[in-house]
């Protein structure tokens, strides 16, 4: 019986944090897409959606991030050792990055601070666990 229970716990716990990993991607997505498009409507004046440049861009967001070597377990790629980006969609979004980033703030502050402290928290994160393999 404290078996079954047992299992039943586990598999309770491995959906949770399936379910959490689900839920952190599309947090990352919906934020790179917010800043896109903060971008796009102040920089190449689209009203309504995205201009094609921009949509491109979107769409190699989501395509690089669905073949995220570090799967579930990925950084921010501003924290990540591994530039998976072509050097001119790396330029793009970091163009968008500079840009949108202080402005989101005044947009949508919760998400903003939100993705502030997730940063400061990833970023703690690894200079931990890149000093726990210096000590090794």
């Amino acid at each position: 019986l404290c078996s079954v229970g047992r299992k039943q716990r586990d598999d309770r716990a491995g959906v949770a944090k399936a379910r959490r990993a689900i839920m952190k991607r599309q947090k990352e997505l919906e934020v790179v897409e917010l800043m896109i498009r903060l971008y796009c409507r102040k920089k190449h004046k689209c009203k309504d959606g995205l201009c094609t440049e921009c949509n491109e861009l979107l769409d190699y967001v989501k395509l690089r991030r669905s073949k995220c070597p570090w799967g579930d377990k990925k950084p921010f790629c501003s924290n990540c050792k591994i530039h998976c980006y072509k050097p001119d969609m790396r330029a793009k979004i970091k163009d968008v990055m500079k840009f949108s980033g202080p402005r989101i703030v005044f947009r949508h502050p919760i998400i903003a601070v939100k993705h502030l402290i997730e940063t400061k928290r990833q970023k703690k994160k690894l200079k931990k666990e890149e000093q726990k393999s210096n000590v090794r």
